[in-house]
């Protein structure tokens, strides 16, 4: 079973903001939408380049490099030129830190 991994205190990721985290060589962006925490993988489905950068809007992010969106609560590609979904993983606040793990291969 995968290790639960340290994001950041949970007070210093304020709404709207996101944090970057390597997990075992995985990069995965850990976002506050309105109090609650979700991760996806930081990767476009369409050029597998990094989502992070991009303009987050309400529970979307919008691909910098060709405007791909995403929904950072599902991972589902919500408009061309990606098809498919970005990874989620599950987030935990634990003693008041935010921790996500990669559990795609338990």
């Amino acid at each position: 079973m995968a290790d639960w991994v340290n994001v950041d205190p949970a007070h210093q990721i304020a709404p709207g903001e996101w944090r970057v985290v390597d997990v075992d060589d995985v990069q995965i962006a850990v976002f506050n939408i309105d109090g609650e925490f979700y991760a996806i993988e930081d990767v476009c489905t369409h050029d597998y380049e990094c989502l992070t950068g991009g303009e987050v809007d309400g529970e979307q992010i919008v691909c910098p490099r060709h405007g791909a969106r995403f929904n950072i609560k599902t991972g589902a590609a919500l408009t061309p030129p990606a098809y498919e979904a970005t990874v989620t993983f599950p987030v935990r606040i634990e003693d008041g830190m935010v921790q996500v793990r990669d559990d795609r291969w338990d």
